[in-house]
């Protein structure tokens, strides 16, 4: 096999564009693409800065309806300051960081109520 990446997740959403304006105002994401699907659909795909694998803002899975996908894992360096910067711009993370043998992260939902987890590593 010559499997290289995971290149792209579907990330099930109800509106696309306030889905956009979330992963890349508040995330810090790029926008990689945003084209035409049709009369009513479009393709949205936003990745980390740098990142191989992207999002693509998904309306059109029957069995994806918004707000399903659990789990998502987000890798950042600082955890600290990133929880501290999207709570200063209104994501909520009920339980702050947690602690965990295998890292630290903090649990929160996007607009559409996916919810995501932030990963960084354990204490030294």
């Amino acid at each position: 096999m010559t499997i290289t990446h995971i290149d792209v997740v579907s990330l099930p959403v109800g509106d696309p564009e306030r889905a956009r304006d979330f992963y890349v105002g508040t995330l810090g994401f790029e926008l990689v693409r945003q084209t035409p699907m049709g009369p009513a659909q479009q393709w949205i795909q936003v990745a980390p800065p740098g990142g191989h694998t992207s999002i693509t803002l998904v309306t059109w899975f029957d069995t994806m309806p918004a707000g399903s996908l659990q789990g998502l894992v987000l890798r950042a360096d600082d955890i600290d300051a990133e929880v501290a910067a999207l709570t200063g711009k209104g994501v909520a993370i009920p339980e702050g960081v947690q602690d965990a043998p295998w890292g630290r992260y903090a649990v929160f939902a996007d607009p559409n109520g996916n919810r995501l987890v932030l990963q960084g590593a354990p204490r030294a």
